[in-house]
């Protein structure tokens, strides 16, 4: 009964720390004298942007010569080998995925928050060690967000309560989603555009892999996964305990 009424407890109070995220965002989004806050955080989906080309290319046996990060917020990661049609799609949806899981995660097992971060900070450091390069004019901008990330999330597991990493997480967590979201949909109508000599990843993947689509087809086909994926883990990660909360709350009356 004890760990019933703590359970509950931890869930009402996952559900408004949540809350709270979601309304962060959105002021973070809506306010521009904000905007010193938020590139800092848009930098942030741009190396998880990056990273999911690179970690595609490991997991379909390539290999990873670098990525950077721009100032801008553009980058750029550089494989070899590999399976193409899986790393080409990997930037966009696999930080609409990392949001997703992130999200999830916090708010399913809000007791393991600490942890998760721990894990996530030490990843990216490991990874910002092993594979972040300067970019084209030799901007560290991938070293100091890999490294300056993962430093304060190791931090902020290891010190900081329950409650903060449960806010940052599903900050972080809202604002990559959301953003990749939004990335992906902006490729919609923008497939064409490239960086240089570089094409952007729909441009690619219609050219390389399916010549029988356009690129807007396979952005508009990205965009549609990358809302699922937010979409099953709002479902899950808030719709449904907030409801079985209403229901425990009745049955309580």
């Amino acid at each position: 009964m004890i760990d019933g009424i703590a359970d509950r407890k931890i869930r009402r109070q996952t559900l408004l720390i949540t809350a709270l995220a979601f309304v962060a965002v959105y002021i973070l989004w809506n306010v521009r004298s904000l905007d010193v806050i938020v590139y800092p955080l848009r930098l942030f989906v741009t190396y998880v942007h990056e990273a999911g080309h690179a970690l595609a290319a490991l997991i379909t046996g390539g290999r990873v010569e670098g990525f950077t990060v721009s100032a801008n917020g553009s980058g750029l990661a550089v494989t070899a080998g590999g399976v193409r049609s899986v790393i080409l799609p990997a930037g966009y949806l696999g930080a609409a995925l990392f949001g997703s899981m992130l999200f999830f995660l916090t708010n399913r097992i809000p007791r393991w928050v600490r942890g998760l971060s721990i894990f996530i900070g030490g990843f990216m450091i490991v990874f910002t060690i092993m594979f972040a390069r300067p970019d084209e004019v030799g901007s560290l901008t991938a070293l100091f967000i890999g490294l300056g990330f993962g430093t304060i999330m190791v931090l902020m597991g290891w010190k900081a309560p329950r409650i903060v990493n449960l806010f940052m997480l599903n900050t972080l967590a809202v604002m990559t989603a959301l953003n990749a979201v939004l990335d992906v949909w902006f490729l919609v109508g923008n497939s064409d555009a490239s960086r240089g000599a570089v094409r952007n990843d729909a441009a690619a993947f219609a050219s390389d892999v399916t010549p029988l689509l356009s690129a807007s087809v396979i952005a508009f086909i990205w965009s549609i996964a990358a809302v699922c994926m937010f979409g099953v883990a709002l479902y899950f990660g808030t719709i449904k305990p907030l409801r079985q909360e209403i229901s425990d709350s009745v049955d309580n009356i």
